[in-house]
């Protein structure tokens, strides 16, 4: 039997992925001409650094056997670090972002795969939690239902990282665990593929969430997240359920705001949904927000022409597997409308700028030199820089919803490139 729409949608109802990578601030002084190197000179270097993660990898458990072998194979990627160094050079705007990632064609494969597996996902929420619009949510957004795993070679990809100065630790310690993958037999070194930053298979797992999380829900004896839907989809269920998914209860919501809201309330602040309804905040119908003794966080995306969500205990675990906002909400969204819900019903504006980084630095400049702490110029939108904004509107008496809109371009004289 189908899953039971009517539970999907009930009000009360890190990880590291590749979009987590995505998320993670970049060196803004990096380019690409940061690659202009002697190419003789690095393949050298390289060797050298494969030999030393050969002997820190059998130090860490991996068998001598796997990690010569592989290692061996291992070829230095150029187009990694490009890809690594790489700037987005505008920012996307927050209707952009979800239109593209919650479209008729995600919702409407999401809503026949509900059927399709429907005893498959029922296993999964009964033995996790996690609803099935959620688990199919975070694979259509991760590999659009495993159409698309990424055609890098991970043992490649992550040893050239992890020869790379910028995070040298951090690829090294997904270098051994893809190894210990390895070791274990889940998948051969040459079907090892995935991101460019190492992601692999349904769900996008990192090497170490892999090892940490992955199941054989299958029961071949394999965990295999590649060719074995079960256990990509146990495992993403058992990934959710360690950082505190909440059966019982929704991601969030979207609401409605009363006129002359104060939208300097929208700056991460938790209130009880008895505070937000007092102050005036509906449900997306306009009707009283539920009883329920749990609290929430107001988010205005897109400022305060665009929509406004109240987001619960189970948005803070969506931003576990992706540290983005944006993110958590296209899982949220996308997880409703494939249980059968309709659009939002204030879309978000799309005609909103696109930022370059320079624009965000020079935003960022701007509000230091007014003494409003934007954090060290960075070209990234981040938690202090719209803490700053909000400041700077509250004392110019502007819409206090932390969003760098026109009005503020103008007045810190801004001038995005069309």
């Amino acid at each position: 039997m189908p899953v039971s729409i009517s539970r999907l949608l009930r009000p009360a109802a890190t990880a590291l992925c590749a979009g987590m990578l995505a998320a993670m601030p970049l060196n803004a002084s990096a380019s690409l001409a940061d690659k202009a190197t002697d190419q003789p000179a690095a393949l050298n270097s390289f060797e050298t650094c494969k030999a030393d993660l050969q002997q820190q990898a059998i130090a860490a458990g991996v068998s001598a056997e796997t990690a010569r072998s592989v290692l061996a194979d291992a070829e230095y990627l150029e187009r990694v670090i490009e890809l690594d160094r790489r700037q987005p050079e505008f920012t996307t705007p927050f209707a952009d972002y979800l239109n593209r990632r919650v479209n008729d064609t995600r919702i409407n494969t999401g809503r026949q795969l509900l059927i399709e597996h429907a005893d498959l996902l029922q296993r999964v929420t009964n033995e996790t939690g996690v609803p099935a619009a959620y688990l199919l949510s975070f694979w259509g957004l991760e590999t659009n239902y495993g159409s698309y795993f990424g055609k890098m070679s991970v043992p490649s990809s992550l040893a050239t990282l992890a020869c790379d100065e910028r995070r040298k630790t951090f690829f090294t310690r997904q270098l051994i665990a893809a190894l210990q993958i390895v070791d274990e037999g889940a998948i051969s070194p040459e079907q090892m593929e995935g991101s460019w930053a190492g992601a692999m298979g349904h769900v996008q797992f990192m090497p170490t969430v892999f090892l940490k999380h992955a199941v054989d829900a299958d029961g071949d004896g394999r965990r295999d997240l590649w060719n074995s839907l079960p256990d990509a989809l146990m495992s993403a269920g058992q990934f959710l359920q360690s950082m505190g998914w909440d059966g019982d209860y929704r991601w969030g919501r979207e609401v409605q705001l009363p006129e002359n809201f104060n939208f300097a309330l929208a700056d991460g602040r938790r209130q009880s949904l008895q505070q937000w309804n007092q102050l005036g905040v509906t449900n997306a119908s306009g009707g009283p927000l539920a009883e329920e003794a749990i609290d929430a966080a107001l988010i205005v995306p897109a400022g305060h022409q665009g929509p406004a969500f109240l987001a619960y205990h189970n948005f803070k675990v969506i931003m576990g597997w992706n540290r983005s906002e944006f993110y958590a909400i296209a899982v949220g969204h996308l997880a409703d409308r494939i249980a059968g819900a309709g659009g939002l019903q204030n879309p978000p504006p799309v005609d909103a700028l696109a930022l370059s980084r320079d624009n965000i630095m020079q935003l960022q400049q701007q509000l230091e030199q007014r003494g409003y702490s934007a954090g060290a110029p960075d070209g990234i939108m981040g938690p202090a820089t719209r803490a700053a904004i909000r400041q700077y509107q509250i004392t110019n008496g502007l819409v206090a919803d932390g969003y760098p809109g026109p009005q503020v371009l103008r007045v810190l004289q801004i001038t995005p490139v069309l």
